[in-house]
């Protein structure tokens, strides 16, 4: 590993698999619209010149798409499948959840699935409710895949290049909202092991939670809060499954309150899974009951201030902090 630079996430991104696809000829990405524009967010910048025949340009069918990459994943090929967004799983459920994520386990071990699944995720675009949802709980409840949710540039680098480097399937969400921001990225070679959250902020009264997006919106209302006298200790988990229960125990049995924040909608939503683990593991530490915020229970409206209504946002995560810490 070399210096740093500053890129945005899309950019990290195109580096991460322009470096895999130099390293290893089985690398290959594949899905809509991937070759006349460099990908919808531009996040595949320069890859299908550098790389003819490996980035694929395919039909409107993501049931096709994802077949075709799990066909390849089980010859030892290494896909990249792209949904263009990640609202677009719906119609590749059956080869995600039934194929992908049980071959392995079904086959008794013979094969390996190296296949990651790209899924652009996340309201705040204004794209309404087919384009904008958070989706990540459904897979970590599917046995067999392993779940990502990068929030910074150099996140995104180091799990994209693990996650090719996987030989199970992996499904990673990279938020919409994010492909512009900007971070300091290693050069060269860099990797971030499947599992391992990180402290965005050391803190001594409460524990937030977090991953994707909502780690900025916690970053900034940590801010505030330390002029209130409320010093947060901010988790980014980065990936879902496997989850990194090491870091979190470690964070509650300092600051003895728990507050967890995503924007998927509440119900059901990753939360309520921590809350459980903490519940089960944790619960001579805590005082005060773990309290979790998500988007309401509504599809994403189209309507702005519909939408920054319905998605949580500083003032949510303010209040939530102060409620918990009253007890």
């Amino acid at each position: 590993m070399k210096g740093k630079r500053l890129l945005t996430c899309a950019e990290a991104l195109a580096e991460a698999l322009h470096e895999e696809m130099e390293r290893d000829d089985t690398v290959f990405i594949i899905g809509e619209d991937l070759t006349a524009h460099d990908g919808i967010f531009g996040q595949f910048k320069g890859l299908s010149s550098r790389f003819p025949g490996r980035v694929i340009d395919t039909p409107i069918s993501e049931t096709c798409i994802v077949g075709a990459g799990l066909g390849a994943a089980l010859t030892g090929m290494r896909p990249f499948v792209d949904m263009h967004f990640a609202d677009f799983v719906t119609t590749a459920m059956d080869e995600i959840s039934n194929q992908t994520a049980k071959i392995r386990y079904m086959s008794g071990g013979q094969v390996d699935v190296p296949l990651v699944i790209w899924a652009p995720d996340g309201g705040g675009v204004r794209a309404a409710a087919h384009h904008s949802q958070c989706l990540e709980a459904w897979f970590v409840h599917c046995p067999g895949l392993k779940v990502v949710v990068p929030s910074e540039p150099e996140d995104v680098k180091g799990l994209i290049k693990s996650a090719v480097r996987d030989d199970d399937p992996v499904i990673f969400f990279q938020h919409k909202k994010l492909f512009s921001l900007k971070g300091p990225v290693p050069e060269g070679e860099y990797l971030i092991p499947l599992g391992k959250g990180k402290i965005k902020k050391e803190g001594m009264d409460i524990t937030i939670i977090t991953y994707s997006r909502m780690v900025h919106v916690c970053m900034e209302v940590s801010e505030e809060l330390r002029n209130e006298g409320i010093d947060a200790e901010i988790i980014d988990i980065r990936t879902l499954r496997p989850l990194d229960m090491e870091i979190i125990e470690n964070s509650v049995k300092k600051t003895n309150h728990v507050l967890i924040a995503h924007e998927a909608c509440l119900t059901g939503g990753f939360g309520a899974e921590i809350s459980a683990l903490i519940g089960e593991r944790l619960f001579d530490y805590l005082d005060a009951p773990v309290r979790r915020i998500g988007a309401k229970d509504v599809p994403i409206p189209f309507s702005p201030p519909m939408e920054d209504h319905v998605i949580p946002g500083k003032d949510a995560v303010k209040e939530a902090v102060k409620q918990t810490l009253r007890g």
